[in-house]
């Protein structure tokens, strides 16, 4: 299924297993894209003229540079776009080294450069989108101004877990991919550790977007639909909470130092190991057991993870577990 940026979609799964409960819509303004931070994306500043092309021997045969105006919009019909653009421009002729000249770059919004009659590749970019055009610049002609269609949207993802409950940015992370698989199965990566409430620039289309809550198991996929000039706010929804492990005496007691935790699944995976006397993690929706190590003695208890519902956990040490080895029985706890 795929999200879009001019509806409202409510996908329903389970972690790891598809796509997540997803709630967003797009902005459409004169331009969406200035009220959030954004990657990729030069701070706008004056016109920087190029660094002029005039070979030695085009001087001295008089040619003179022409000023060219260009231009970049998100849609054909759109307007300039003002910031955030880097424009280069390029020699259409090969160095010995088999790429092409860098003559002069720009970064800001619409600009203008100094070039001499000839042909150029004109490349702009925004974040991660970008068009590129090859020029003819007419000796005896005025330039005309070069528009290039950037064709170009953006996306800000975030998330919750459960029904409502914000996660901290600092717990959450993106990867943005493209859509099409390649044929190992993998799709090619756009960019990763994106962080929340951060605008991506991207050429229209579809992407596969990873939420990563925590470092477990909590992983939300989810397709979303980038259109040009509109800005998609995607909200997807885990199903998982955080929890802090404890081995205590009592309930509600201090936690006890220098313990080892082995959380498993309901199936008997291993999905998380650690050290401490009160580990935090973020673990999927599910059925689990915690297993705490603690001077050759083991403790294990069985506990369910709710959405949104963050929570201790908590194994207890009493007289008949405290007697349990790492070769020996292991007690269940409630």
């Amino acid at each position: 299924m795929v999200i879009t940026a001019s509806r409202l979609l409510f996908l329903s799964t389970l972690a790891l297993q598809g796509l997540s409960s997803s709630l967003l819509h797009a902005q459409q303004a004169d331009d969406p894209f200035k009220s959030f931070p954004s990657l990729g994306a030069p701070q706008k500043t004056q016109k920087l003229n190029s660094f002029n092309p005039i070979t030695p021997e085009s001087a001295t045969a008089g040619v003179t540079a022409k000023d060219i105006r260009l231009e970049a919009v998100l849609t054909e019909k759109g307007n300039p776009v003002e910031q955030g653009l880097r424009w280069r421009v390029f020699s259409p002729i090969p160095a010995s080294d088999g790429k092409l000249p860098l003559l002069a770059t720009s970064e800001g919004g619409s600009t203008e450069f100094q070039l001499v009659p000839g042909e150029y590749f004109v490349n702009v970019a925004f974040g991660r989108a970008g068009a590129t055009r090859k020029i003819k610049i007419t000796e005896g002609e005025p330039a005309q101004k070069q528009v290039l269609v950037l064709d170009a949207g953006g996306v800000m993802l975030n998330a919750v877990s459960g029904s409502d409950m914000r996660i901290p940015p600092g717990e959450l992370s993106f990867s943005i991919f493209s859509a099409d698989e390649k044929e190992d199965g993998e799709r090619a990566l756009v960019m990763a550790d994106v962080k929340p409430n951060t605008v991506v620039r991207l050429n229209t289309g579809t992407y596969h977007v990873v939420s990563n809550y925590g470092s477990v198991n909590a992983v939300i996929r989810a397709d979303i639909q980038v259109e040009a000039g509109k800005l998609t706010e995607a909200t997807i929804q885990h199903r998982a909470a955080k929890l802090t492990l404890k081995l205590v005496s009592e309930p509600g007691g201090e936690a006890i130092a220098d313990t080892a935790w082995s959380i498993l699944t309901s199936s008997g995976d291993v999905v998380s190991e650690s050290v401490g006397a009160f580990p935090t993690l973020v673990l999927a929706e599910g059925g689990y057991t915690a297993i705490a190590r603690n001077k050759e003695r083991i403790f294990q208890r069985d506990f369910t993870v709710t959405a949104g519902v963050n929570a201790d956990v908590e194994v207890l040490l009493n007289d008949a577990g405290s007697q349990a080895s790492a070769s020996g029985a292991v007690d269940a706890q409630d």
